[in-house]
């Protein structure tokens, strides 16, 4: 075997010998179905390791996450279905055709461009009676999802022409959740402010999905530091008022960085 460990073939002969015959009885065990969680969680860290700014960590995580790659395709190579060398053959034919402006004779001048030119690119790969909307992988987080199928709906103008009008059908969306009676009519309504948010969210940039990831960590950090500070001066954070929990709250956002 190759020493080299920062080779390519050396991972892709590790790999193999993982699942040989007289290799890992665990990793000989997995298959496509049960290794998907762990391409998940390993997408996840990498997420995690770039919120936290950690370059060593963002490098380990990104191994981890390859290594999913391949046993994928080592997987599919031992069914005779495809190999890691087809999905990189794959991927380096989409990116040529799909960058005319950089490896063909089209012409972008700014990124607008290069989107606009890449939805036209991709919907003339869709097949005929292919929806614009069939490729989004619809096990996505549901913010992500909307916020996907918004975009794509968006580049072939299916959009509002001013921002305001998105903010007008956001608090007619939380005017309607107020209004609603039924069960039924809260989780619909709840879902069409959700819906009217993410559109208001990509309108600025914003990508809901990791802003929610976001603000969930600091509200994490915030009650961790309401805990750990209890315990310091020998009090329950349970036992206090409401109006004494909230002092820690801001105590703990004036402390913490962020």
């Amino acid at each position: 075997m190759e020493q080299d460990p920062s080779s390519f073939n050396t991972l892709e002969k590790i790999v193999a010998r993982l699942r040989a015959p007289d290799g890992c009885p665990w990793d000989r065990a997995q298959t496509h179905a049960s290794i998907k969680p762990y391409l998940i969680e390993e997408a996840y860290e990498v997420l995690q390791a770039l919120d936290e700014e950690d370059t060593d960590k963002l490098s380990e995580e990104l191994g981890d996450l390859l290594l999913q790659i391949l046993l994928h395709a080592q997987i599919a190579k031992e069914g005779r279905e495809f190999s890691i060398r087809d999905v990189i053959k794959g991927i380096s034919t989409k990116l040529i055709r799909r960058h005319p402006h950089v490896f063909g004779q089209s012409k972008a001048a700014n990124a607008e461009q290069v989107a606009l030119e890449w939805e036209e690119l991709k919907q003339n790969e869709r097949k005929k009676d292919d929806s614009l909307l069939s490729s989004v992988p619809r096990g996505m987080p549901a913010l992500s999802y909307s916020h996907s199928i918004q975009r794509r709906a968006a580049g072939i103008g299916f959009d509002w022409k001013e921002y305001e009008g998105i903010l007008d059908k956001l608090t007619e969306e939380i005017r309607e959740v107020k209004e609603a009676t039924t069960q039924q009519e809260k989780i619909h309504e709840f879902g069409d402010v959700l819906f009217a948010l993410v559109n208001a969210a990509r309108w600025q940039g914003v990508d809901l999905e990791e802003a929610l990831r976001l603000a969930n960590e600091r509200f994490s950090r915030r009650f961790r530091y309401m805990e750990e500070a209890c315990r310091r001066r020998g009090i329950s954070l349970r036992d206090l008022s409401f109006e004494e929990q909230n002092a820690l709250w801001d105590e703990a956002k004036s402390n913490l960085e962020y």
